[in-house]
């Protein structure tokens, strides 16, 4: 979440004004992540959250991010559900940008995730895994390994300004995600950015997961491994297997992993520090002046990346098997 686009007053009454939600009390930008504009909407109807979205975002895989929420949400997926507006469409523009209107859940993120946190998300990921086996729309997750060098390729030797040799070691570790990227595992609908900022939890209990659109379809065992890296890391670097045991665990009581996932989650978890390791790059190398938002540091992947370099087998991960 992040504020890129300023909306005239006049604009986003008029916008409101096409929604069953009463009159604009308040509106409040958020300014967190890095991929869309967000406002925090307060109506005479409650509380909702307004999304433009951004030039990133392909306008072309809005309707599968709108209504995969509305499909989570019909299986009791705790997750923002989008409002239709008075002639039934999820999708309207606003200040030039496609945008949208979703509820608002309760609760908070976590800034410093507990092994029982880490449960909570393992088995919430893994309902929203089942829950959307029977989604009928498709998107190719448009950030996999084959999508890796020619975002590399845009940031080119500025690679190395943020850190001498890191050009060399991008190249190198591409060459080797690409020659051995694991097939055939079991896919499905994932939700492919599960940070803790995008958790919400009421006390110890997840309350809600919101922001899917990074939402694709893709090995089940790829969104388990972007969580290890987001969770189970600390503050320091370190990793913590205490959390990721609590993750993996949480995970196979709602949905047991196969062999060959377990098998695969080492590189699966190199490939998704890689993928973060990009995105931030590109980010830090080329975010737009004026924008409320501080880029991430790409060397906080970098350190999640070399882990993953030494890991042998899923044992290093807490698991017995």
């Amino acid at each position: 979440m992040a504020v890129y686009t300023d909306v005239a007053d006049e604009e986003l009454a008029a916008f409101i004004a096409t929604y069953d939600i009463g009159a604009l009390l308040s509106c409040k930008g958020i300014a967190e992540g890095v991929e869309n504009s967000n406002f925090l909407l307060h109506t005479e109807a409650g509380y909702f959250i307004l999304t433009l979205y951004e030039k990133r975002v392909d306008p072309n895989d809005l309707p599968f991010f709108l209504n995969l929420m509305q499909h989570l949400a019909a299986k009791e997926i705790s997750c923002p559900t989008p409002v239709a507006n008075t002639v039934g469409e999820l999708l309207g523009t606003l200040a030039g940008r496609p945008a949208a209107i979703v509820t608002f859940l309760e609760g908070m993120w976590v800034k410093r995730p507990r092994p029982e946190h880490c449960a909570e998300l393992g088995a919430g990921m893994a309902a929203l895994h089942l829950a959307g086996a029977d989604f009928a729309m498709v998107r190719p997750n448009a950030l996999t390994v084959g999508d890796w060098r020619p975002l590399f390729e845009q940031c080119g030797s500025n690679s190395d300004r943020v850190q001498a040799g890191l050009s060399a070691e991008i190249e190198k570790e591409l060459r080797h995600l690409e020659g051995r990227w694991p097939k055939d595992l079991p896919t499905g609908v994932i939700h492919a950015d599960l940070f803790p900022d995008n958790v919400f939890f009421l006390g110890d209990e997840l309350s809600g997961l919101i922001d899917f659109y990074f939402a694709c379809t893709d090995a089940f065992a790829y969104d388990v491994a972007i969580c290890l890296n987001a969770w189970c890391f600390e503050q320091d670097g370190a990793f913590n297997v205490t959390k990721a045991r609590a993750l993996l665990n949480g995970y196979t009581k709602v949905r047991p992993l196969s062999e060959p996932e377990y098998e695969a989650l080492p590189l699966l978890a190199r490939g998704s520090a890689l993928r973060f390791l990009l995105t931030r790059l590109y980010d830090w190398l080329s975010v737009p002046e004026g924008a409320l938002v501080t880029p991430k540091d790409p060397r906080e992947y970098l350190k999640k990346l070399r882990f993953h370099q030494g890991v042998e087998s899923v044992k290093s991960y807490g698991l017995d098997l």
